[in-house]
């Protein structure tokens, strides 16, 4: 079988290794002219939370496609953390973070000595925390490049600066749309969600994992890179927009990781970038077909943690016929592409 990936971000990386291992002939059509900050997985924090992620009432299939994904992961790439994830709050919202407990699993309570065991620049500024020691991490801007590695090795073809009109369904080939909200002409039921993130460097704060803190009006994640470099994000903005980040949010996500700790205020701004997400309507991945195209999408903030599980299943339903009810649910949207 031949098979060619319209986009070469976290999905469509992952679903070319799934294919090529398996001995598929594939070829991956990428818009942009190069890797880089075009594709919104370029700005994700890489978190790979399965257990953290259902405290905002999402549904547990998003934790069983995370914990496929983790074990992927750590099969695939040697740049995985595997500090787990510490969640926080100051002292007067504390309910918040009981709040935060009652809607997840796979955590245990940490009090002050044990989390400046853990985390020792945090030590006395919180007394209580969550702590998802299953949890891992990864900086996507190592893991992109790294995949993409992989895939020319396995002999797959990757093509920059192609548009997706010029991709053709020939005979026996199959096409596979990684797009996100590129696609949003064939998936109709498709939205953006905005999500802003800074990068901070800081030579007086040392942090080993993510870290979440639950502040009143923007809960906010830190994730630890190299060289003294965090990656700042949280917010979600209904909308599509690409631009630039606004003054509103990149003042609100300083205030929070000042709060978080006060050496924040004295970091170097190294970078402010913003992307839109792709997600529908309940925030729960698809596997879509329309003819001889099969439609990968809607992982909302959820791509490194969602894409490798969607791969895999991605593969077996091209190969081996699979049909993934939970993914692959008929709804209006679906019925007008048939």
């Amino acid at each position: 079988m031949q098979v060619t990936i319209i986009g070469a971000g976290i999905a469509g990386l992952c679903c070319g290794l799934e294919l090529a291992g398996r001995g598929v002939e594939v070829e991956l059509l990428e818009r942009q002219p190069a890797p880089g900050p075009g594709s919104c997985s370029w700005f994700a924090g890489g978190m790979l939370a399965p257990w953290c992620e259902l405290e905002d009432g999402t549904e547990p299939l998003i934790a069983e496609l995370g914990l496929d994904s983790l074990a992927w992961w750590h099969r695939h790439f040697e740049g995985v953390h595997r500090g787990g994830t510490l969640v926080v709050a100051a002292g007067r919202d504390l309910p918040q973070l009981t709040r935060f407990a009652q809607r997840t699993q796979h955590y245990r309570w940490l009090g002050a000595e044990q989390i400046a065991e853990l985390e020792p620049d945090l030590a006395g500024r919180f007394v209580r925390a969550l702590y998802f020691e299953e949890e891992c991490h990864l900086d996507p801007r190592q893991a992109l490049p790294f995949l993409a590695g992989r895939l020319r090795a396995l002999g797959a073809v990757i093509r920059y600066g192609v548009s997706a009109g010029e991709a053709t369904a020939l005979p026996g080939r199959q096409l596979l749309d990684c797009r996100g909200l590129a696609a949003r002409a064939a998936l109709p039921d498709l939205r953006g969600v905005r999500g802003e993130m800074l990068l901070l460097r800081s030579r007086e704060l040392t942090l080993r994992r993510p870290v979440r803190l639950l502040h009143p009006r923007l809960p906010l994640y830190v994730v630890p890179r190299e060289d003294g470099v965090c990656m700042v994000g949280a917010t979600m903005i209904e909308n599509d927009g690409v631009g630039a980040v606004t003054a509103r949010s990149a003042l609100e996500l300083l205030s929070a990781a000042y709060a978080l700790h006060p050496a924040f205020g004295e970091a170097q701004v190294l970078e402010l970038g913003a992307q839109a997400r792709p997600a529908f309507t309940d925030n729960l991945p698809r596997m879509r077909r329309a003819g001889s195209t099969l439609y990968i999408n809607g992982l909302y903030r959820h791509g490194f943690l969602l894409a490798p599980a969607l791969a895999m299943r991605a593969a077996q339903v091209l190969l081996d016929g699979r049909c993934y009810p939970e993914l692959m649910r008929e709804d209006s949207a679906q019925r007008r592409l048939a």
